[in-house]
């Protein structure tokens, strides 16, 4: 089984944490190509690139401005670490153990506009860049024509019959669905308000962190084991949910 989610905009490069057997990023000859036209951005074009306030895109330029290989514990930090998000306050990886660490490598993928694919423990500076900016660049006018089928390929020589889908919708269109040899499930979780059920943005965002690390802590390899995730009171539901697309209310 193959678990994908989407990045984060906010970074933790300050605490103290540490993970183990740390790795590069499987693309990152590709990252520096990307890099090299990000540079030559001045900060108002970073702000305008990516609607960033001038601070943001300062700070932004700043950090494009400093990015540089080769990745080591000096510079960069792994990424299932550096990311703070909604998605990843579900994950938790900092209370993870190294066994889960570990299984994770394996088995979760983070995909991402600069650096295409990570793995948890691969290193990362730090940087903005979400996929769909419209950033023109010598493969296309975006960023999607400059990943085209690479982020599916490296998807790809994971050896797995599933993938589940917990990125959101602008990660997931870097990936040609048709193309993927596994097949793919994409959980839903909805929410109860005003007496109904819908997919609220911010608690999908944690749910999604919360099945990754439900999946990484039970080391999940069926996918009908994931129907068991009951974390933060969602519950599976069956008459909602359809073959590739498990549905999990709560409320």
């Amino acid at each position: 089984m193959l678990v994908v989610i989407s990045p984060a905009k906010k970074l933790d490069y300050s605490s103290s944490i540490e993970a183990p057997l740390l790795s590069q990023p499987a693309l990152l000859d590709h990252a520096e190509e990307l890099s090299l036209g990000l540079k030559a951005l001045a900060p108002q074009d970073v702000s305008s690139l990516m609607h960033l306030s001038d601070k943001l895109g300062a700070l932004n330029y700043e950090r494009f401005q400093e990015w540089q290989t080769p990745f080591n514990i000096n510079n960069a930090r792994a990424a299932v670490l550096a990311f703070k998000g909604d998605v990843y306050q579900g994950l938790d990886a900092d209370s993870m153990s190294a066994e889960d660490l570990h299984w994770a490598q394996d088995h979760l993928r983070i995909l991402s506009g600069l650096y295409g694919v990570l793995r948890p423990l691969d290193l990362m500076q730090a940087y903005r860049l979400e996929m769909g900016t419209k950033f023109a660049n010598q493969r296309g006018k975006d960023l999607y024509q400059f990943w085209g089928d690479i982020i599916t390929a490296e998807l790809n020589r994971v050896d797995s019959s599933v993938l589940v889908n917990l990125a959101s919708n602008e990660y997931f269109k870097s990936v040609r669905k048709q193309d993927i040899s596994a097949r793919i499930v994409t959980p839903v979780f909805m929410d109860k308000k005003d007496d109904k059920y819908k997919i609220i943005s911010f608690y999908a965002k944690k749910a999604r962190g919360l099945m990754s690390r439900y999946i990484i802590q039970n080391r999940i390899t069926e996918i009908e084991q994931i129907n068991q995730f009951d974390s933060d009171g969602y519950l599976y539901n069956a008459a909602l949910s359809e073959l590739d697309a498990p549905v999990f209310l709560r409320g």
